[in-house]
Parts: C-alpha cells; structure tokens; sequence
C-alpha cells in the first residue's frame, strides 16, 4: 500500500521478502517460520528479507543472506526508502554448539543399573528404539533423561532440519538461532493424538517431528491411548508423518529414537523384590495387552529395570560420566557412517531388510544361534531383523568388523516381551 502511494522504493521492495505480523500500532511482532522462508528467499534469489527484530536470529541462520531485523513499520520504510543515518542492529544468532558440560543431567548421577546404562549405550549407538519396564522409583525416567548427554552432537543438516520445524511450529529455540541440541521431547500420556502426530486447522507439527533428530520419550507408555500408539506406528518405519485432513495433506520429517517407559503391572509391583504386588495375574495381562504386538515388534530393545540395592546407592564409586560414554558412541557412530557412505542411512537401526542383506554377514555359528533363538522363543519376522541390527550396533561398540555369536546373544536378551509374550 505503501508503494502503491509512492510513500517507498517498489524497486527495492522487489527484492527483498517481507514477513511479519503488523499491529495497529505500527509495532512489528514476530512470527512462526522465518527460516523456512529465509532459505526460500536465498534459493529463489531475492537480496534479503525484512523480518520481526525477535526472529532475526532465526532468519541469520541462512548464510549469504542479508537480513533486515525491524521493531516498527516506519524502520522497514527507512530501510526501503534508501535514508541515509538509519542502521539497523540486527541480533547475533547463538549458533556455536552446546558443550557436553552445560548438560545438567550426567550418568555419572545413576547408581547401579549397568544393565540398564549397557543397553542405553546401544540404543544411543545404533539410534534404536528402547523400552523400559520396572517398578516406581527404579529409576526410569532419570536414565531416559540423560540419553541426550551420551548422544552425538548433531551436524549442520540436522541442526538446519530442526530448527525449521521448531521454527514453523513457533518453539522459542529457533528464536535463538540455530538448534545445535538435540531435542527432547516428553509429551504426556493424556497428550491427543493430534498433540502427537500434528495437525489442527492450521498445519502444526505435533510431538513426533518436534523430536526429529532427538528422542521422543513415553512415560507410563501403556496409560496412553490406543489409536495414540498405533499412529506412531508409521513414522518408526518411514522416519516421517503424513497428515491428511479435509482440507490439506501434508507431511512431516520424524526421525526420532523412541524411548519409553511403563511399570510391569497396573500397581508397579510385579516381581518386585520387597513388595507384594496386589493384581492378579488376568489384570497383569490386559495392562501388557494395551501396548499391541507390532507395536512391540517396532520397538529393538525391551529392558526390565529392577529397584537398586541400597548397598549401591550408598557406595562409593563413581560411575561412568557421560563424556565418557559418548566418545565410545561416537566411534560406533563413525564406523556406522563409513559403512553407508553414500546411502541416506547414517545409523544401524535405520536399515531394511535389503540392506541388512548387503551389509551383515553371519557366520554359521551366528546363525545356528539365531535360528534357534527365533524357533524356540517365537520371534516374528521383523523382531529376526532388528535383532541383527542390535548385534551390528554391539559389535560396531566393540570395533568388531564381523557379528559374533555373542553378539547375536546378547542382542537377544533385549527382547524381553518377545519372551513373555
């Protein structure tokens, strides 16, 4: 409307893409999903764009790109009407990544529970999927808090692809510029499945994709609802969501690692050392039911979490740090991305059954043990899959160039409900 009165340059208002929400005020508030269209206006050409003053971080994140940060609408006329004095402060992307010492969470503060910690460093090795079942106050939820401190920092890609999807659903990180951590996302069991997989009127994604390229973690995993489950059932395959409503279809990066938790019985105690459990075994069973079989079959690792002794939380020793723990999942990682080198695969878990094929080779003893395993505890088919990728990731931990018989073993015990079922 301005140009259209003669009031700014419509030359230079050509060349420069302009996006903002403008208040009666003439005040400039900011708006989702400047970075997406920040990488748009680069790659269609144009010399910048003039955004909100809060999104500018977000907009700088595009490299070769000039960014104009505006307060208030008579600035964006000063910037496109050429007027000499006028300099706009443009705020500094927080781009550098985050030192493993500003996590405040370690695994250096979990007592006890090697088997637990042994199998968090496979899963964070491979990218797969883990679930753990114990009692309340066996420390579920604090290990699956510290997975981020033992993951791999992300590289420029995966920052970039993050934070256009925290930029598009409005999250504060992208506010800040590039998010160079890795997301964790911990939705609630009574969370919709529209708050999962995305949706609304508008487009927004949902709880699966915020978790692209982080973990997404489901405590008291059996307490959420059914058709909630089934719907993660897609993206744990595909690595992405499609969303199709009436009006629109659209679909959603989701490669996430899968991390939950539930208690082995609706009063927690099953099992338990000390306490007396009260449900009775009819009860036990449609608690485990709620949770389907290929819903189970999606996920590597089943984990059972026992309380820890006494004697241990009062010991003395130190435990691992998770500085520790990360640098050997970063070899394993390394050696993940040589062998898919010049695929879309960066980690085991992501493998089909055709790459499986050209990747893994198993000696006769590795097979003699699977096979037996699969016919005597009934694995289906895809469980046969994922636990040769579980093998790889152990063997990549140990440098292994080949699968081992006790490789294979070890990956078996990880399919706990496999056995119980």
């Amino acid at each position: 409307m301005l140009a259209a009165t003669g009031q700014v340059d419509d030359g230079k208002l050509s060349r420069y893409i302009i996006l903002g929400e403008l208040s009666l005020d003439g005040v400039i508030k900011p708006v989702k999903g400047i970075l997406p269209v920040a990488i748009t206006a680069k790659a269609e050409g144009f010399a910048g764009v003039v955004v909100p003053y809060e999104n500018a971080p977000e907009a700088c994140v595009v490299e070769g790109l000039e960014v104009v940060a505006v307060k208030h609408i008579t600035q964006a006329c000063n910037f496109l009407c050429g007027r000499e004095g006028y300099t706009f402060s443009v705020p500094a992307p927080d781009a550098a990544p985050r030192k493993a010492a500003e996590f405040e969470e370690d695994f250096r503060d979990v007592r006890g529970q090697q088997q637990v910690k042994r199998a968090m460093e496979i899963a964070a090795a491979g990218g797969h999927n883990i679930l753990m079942i114990g009692s309340p106050g066996s420390g579920k939820t604090m290990i699956a808090r510290r997975l981020p401190t033992i993951l791999t920092p992300m590289n420029p890609a995966e920052a970039l692809e993050t934070t256009k999807i925290h930029s598009v659903a409005g999250k504060p990180g992208a506010l800040h510029g590039l998010i160079t951590k890795r997301p964790f996302r911990s939705p609630h069991h009574l969370a919709s499945q529209v708050a999962l997989v995305g949706g609304g009127g508008n487009p927004q994604p949902g709880e699966i994709s915020l978790a692209h390229n982080g973990v997404l973690f489901l405590d008291e995993l059996p307490e959420f609802g059914r058709s909630a489950l089934e719907v993660l059932r897609q993206p744990l395959e595909d690595k992405q969501i499609t969303v199709s409503r009436a009006k629109y279809s659209v679909t959603y990066p989701a490669n996430f690692m899968l991390v939950a938790a539930m208690n082995p019985c609706p009063c927690g105690f099953h099992n338990h050392p000390d306490k007396e459990c009260s449900c009775t075994p009819g009860s036990v069973a449609r608690y485990m039911g709620r949770i389907s079989g290929p819903m189970l079959d999606r996920i590597d690792m089943h984990i059972e979490v026992a309380p820890v002794p006494l004697s241990e939380i009062t010991s003395g020793a130190v435990p691992e740090s998770s500085a520790v723990v990360r640098e050997r999942v970063a070899r394993a990682r390394e050696r993940q991305m040589e062998r898919f080198a010049g695929t879309s695969v960066h980690t085991n878990a992501m493998m089909n059954s055709a790459m499986i094929r050209k990747f893994v080779r198993l000696d006769l003893g590795c097979k003699t043990l699977l096979e037996r395993a699969i016919t005597t505890l009934g694995f289906s088919a895809r469980a046969y899959d994922r636990i040769i990728k579980l093998a790889r990731t152990i063997a990549d931990l140990e440098g292994a160039a080949e699968i081992e018989t006790r490789h294979i073993a070890e990956a078996v015990n990880y399919r706990s409900l496999d056995r119980r079922n």
